[in-house]
């Protein structure tokens, strides 16, 4: 059934499926191409008469999976300019008052986008939650240093994004002051780094933050170098000028080999921390939009006033390790390398994890260090960084895949707190538990409602609730491998 509503921009025409209405493509700000590229976003448009939002828009440019990832992550391309739009699923237009959850999608920062169809809202929405999943420039497009034009770009598309919620989310039945901002990988991160925004204060009064936290920007310096490296490639200067002669596709091709050349050569130090971030698009140090590292600005008290749900998975390497065959690889003298180059006491270290998992392979051992190193330590850190009430999580199940060598992998969660597993099985395999789908997802319900998720804060207990076959709360897990990095990490 057709449903009308009216916003500033003017009229749009939505779809109702039985308890849930929803308006896809709807743009937040301009297309940011021609006289808009690498600026900072401008308003959204207006138009005459109804606008059908019954079909996704546009995806931002993005530099694509490759194998063995692009069998396990979809990767929707949606043609066309408008890719700076967002999605609504609403329980009612003619409700008022209802919360308001907004997810900000993973992909490195180079890929993803919110036409991927786990990420539908309905099941949000038939609980009654406002949901709206957003798009942002990925890529050179979002986070590339360009002289002559404003730093982190989508960064800024993901707070005007939030600002356009903050002012039209009444229209569809949600409460701007009852904002909750989640997301997995790069969008916690993302998530991590506008809790440290002076522009994003006042725009959500809770956070999720799912495989990311507050550790992943790089320098100035390093974004510099890349750029020069990526205008090098493309034969013209690093500014606005130069990069914006360059067509999209020619840039997002160069894109992709820069980062095969940065991973290729990160190994002998000649990338910097690009060596451990892997991440040679991400947002950035730039003294005003990102001020300084968001762990450090969360520590002094940035966000204090938002609520926390932080989480990761058990295995959260496994899915860049596995798929790939590289664990089979892995003896101990490189397992040691890896330990030393993070900066731990590699005896210690190797003792703490073996003693852990006396059986595991080196190979395996490694995704466990970089796991905690990458994932796990991070979203710790800022929950003890910056004190009052937080809530942290940890998915155990393991997924069926590479005969359930790819365990409790990265990204692996996302279907079950979308109550969507019939759209998961690229990534879970068969079968995945349906019960614990509808105990995850009504945990990230109640907290968008209320602010608890339905466990003990981490406090001093360090209280974690495991989500796997038998969920339960645990206190300070690997304890033992926790504080072998304090100070490190």
């Amino acid at each position: 059934m057709d449903v009308t509503v009216e916003i500033a921009q003017g009229r749009l025409r939505g779809q109702r499926v039985d308890a849930v209405t929803s308006f896809l493509g709807i743009p937040y700000a301009e297309a940011p191409f021609g006289p808009n590229r690498f600026a900072a976003p401008t308003p959204p448009p207006r138009w005459a008469g109804v606008r059908d939002a019954v079909a996704y828009g546009a995806t931002a440019p993005k530099v694509g999976y490759r194998p063995p990832t692009s069998t396990i992550l979809s990767e929707p391309v949606v043609p066309g300019e408008e890719c700076l739009n967002l999605n609504i699923w609403t329980p009612d237009i003619a409700e008022t008052g209802l919360p308001v959850f907004v997810w900000i999608h993973g992909g490195a920062f180079v890929n993803g986008s919110n036409a991927v169809p786990i990420y539908d809202g309905s099941a949000f929405a038939r609980d009654g939650i406002v949901a709206v999943v957003i798009n942002y420039r990925l890529g050179a497009d979002g986070f590339a240093r360009i002289e002559g034009a404003p730093a982190n770009r989508g960064l800024l598309d993901q707070v005007a994004a939030l600002e356009w919620v903050r002012d039209n989310i009444g229209a569809f039945g949600g409460d701007p002051g009852k904002v909750t901002v989640a997301g997995e990988s790069a969008g916690a991160m993302s998530i991590g780094t506008l809790l440290s925004m002076p522009r994003a204060e006042g725009l959500f009064c809770r956070a999720i933050l799912q495989s990311g936290a507050g550790h992943h920007v790089i320098s100035e310096s390093t974004a510099a170098k890349v750029s020069t490296a990526l205008a090098h490639a493309v034969g013209v200067s690093a500014d606005v000028e130069g990069f914006g002669s360059v067509p999209v596709d020619t840039l997002v091709d160069a894109q992709r080999d820069l980062g095969d050349r940065i991973t290729a050569e990160a190994p002998t130090g000649a990338w910097g921390e690009l060596a451990f971030n892997a991440m040679p698009f991400e947002p950035y140090i730039d003294g005003d939009i990102v001020p300084e590292l968001p762990y450090t600005r969360i520590a002094k008290g940035s966000g204090a006033d938002v609520d926390l749900l932080v989480g990761t998975t058990s295995e959260e390497f496994a899915f860049f390790l596995v798929p790939a065959g590289v664990t089979q690889y892995v003896d101990e003298a490189r397992l040691r390398l890896a330990l030393g180059a993070y900066g731990a006491d590699v005896d210690a270290a190797v003792a703490a994890y073996t003693a852990l998992s006396p059986n595991a392979s080196p190979g395996e051992l490694l995704i466990a260090v970089m796991t905690d190193w990458f994932f796990r330590l991070p979203a710790l850190r800022v929950v003890e960084a910056r004190g009052g009430q937080a809530f942290v999580y940890e998915f155990t199940w393991r997924s069926t895949l590479y005969d359930g060598n790819l365990g409790a992998c990265h990204a692996l969660e996302i279907g079950f707190v979308f109550d969507a597993l019939e759209r998961s099985e690229r990534i879970t395999g068969t079968g995945p538990p349906q019960k614990l789908a509808e105990k995850m997802h009504r945990a990230w319900v109640d907290f968008v409602r209320d602010g608890t998720p339905g466990w003990t804060p981490y406090g001093s207990e360090r209280s974690v609730m495991m989500f796997g076959e038998q969920s339960g709360v645990v206190d300070d897990p690997r304890a033992r491998t926790r504080e072998l990095w304090s100070g490190v990490r």
